[in-house]
């Protein structure tokens, strides 16, 4: 395993991330997927003996249940402080005031109930999962910052928005003294390279990593044209994003370079996204043990000129998606 700091912060994670989404209670109606404690203990047991220590949750994945797996797990596998920790706050868990978006009262009762599902004091990654337009980011940020200086989270974090929504919270931070974030975890892969265009200069600028989820386009990148996963089927994710015709060619030259080096396609749509120097860590979402043995392969392909402009080349601009 390789390790890197978190853009100019001094946290080091793993460079492949744990995603947990995979995780989960199906009873509760997030998912068909998902995978329940017995189910998930390979793939947890799988992960600290490959040196993966970042390991990245949200509140709403599995309406809760995914924390609290994931918080069984530390205590059943590993040691809470070998794993850097993550998860996030905006979207709906209850109907109530506090229960969604990015209010003061939102985050300071959702982190709460976060840290009691995790089984921990804190986490070290808190996230923002969306923007929220609703709230002044004055009161986000501020808010924010107390949960860092109430010692319930080490570093925060964003995710998938615009570049100005992005750079206006780091505004408001840096305008009042508030804390900052280290990271974004936007969404890119070879089926979506949108980010390119205004988000990683932004990070480059400001010294922000980047932590990409769906880096193998919800698993399109990772197997032939037309190959259907139980997955793909039930989440409707996956036709609205990664199923146009445009994306074919993609994942068609995606197989001609892993066969041509006699390697699966995961690991080669992995190697071109941690190509690039922004990215601090691609999220890997396994269900199966092989995937998370391919995204630690994925570390040792360097891609050569002529791969890249293979891979590279089927992509047409497309609209942004996930925000």
């Amino acid at each position: 395993m390789e390790y890197t700091r978190l853009g100019k912060s001094g946290l080091k994670v793993s460079r492949i991330a744990l995603g947990c989404m995979s995780f989960g209670d199906t009873s509760r109606g997030f998912s068909e997927w998902a995978l329940d404690d017995a189910a998930a203990e390979p793939i947890f047991r799988q992960a600290v003996e490959l040196g993966i220590t970042f390991w990245d949750t949200a509140n709403v994945y599995g309406y809760g249940s995914s924390e609290e797996i994931v918080g069984r797990a530390i205590t059943e596998y590993s040691r809470r402080e070998d794993v850097v920790l993550a998860t996030k706050v905006h979207f709906r868990m209850h109907d109530g005031p506090g229960g969604s978006g990015l209010s003061r009262k939102a985050i300071l009762e959702q982190i709460d109930a976060s840290l009691t599902r995790l089984g921990t004091e804190y986490v070290d990654l808190y996230q923002i999962h969306r923007f929220d337009p609703d709230v002044p980011v004055e009161e986000t940020m501020e808010a924010l910052h107390d949960v860092v200086r109430a010692g319930k989270a080490r570093y925060l974090g964003a995710s998938s928005m615009w570049a100005w929504q992005f750079a206006k919270l780091q505004h408001a931070a840096d305008l009042h003294g508030w804390t900052r974030f280290v990271s974004m975890q936007n969404q890119y892969s070879l089926m979506q390279r949108e980010e390119e265009r205004e988000m990683f200069g932004l990070l480059a600028d400001q010294g922000v990593g980047s932590i990409p989820w769906s880096p193998l386009a919800k698993g399109r990148l990772a197997r032939p044209w037309g190959i259907q996963t139980r997955r793909g089927d039930t989440d409707p994710l996956v036709a609205q994003r990664f199923v146009a015709a445009n994306d074919e060619p993609i994942a068609d030259a995606v197989q001609a370079v892993a066969e041509a080096r006699g390697v699966p396609m995961a690991q080669v749509a992995l190697a071109w996204v941690l190509h690039n120097p922004v990215v601090a860590a691609p999220i890997v979402g396994p269900t199966k043990p092989n995937h998370l043995a391919d995204a630690v392969a994925a570390l040792d392909i360097t891609l050569t000129p002529e791969e890249l402009t293979t891979l590279e080349s089927a992509y047409t601009p497309r609209p942004p998606t996930g925000y």
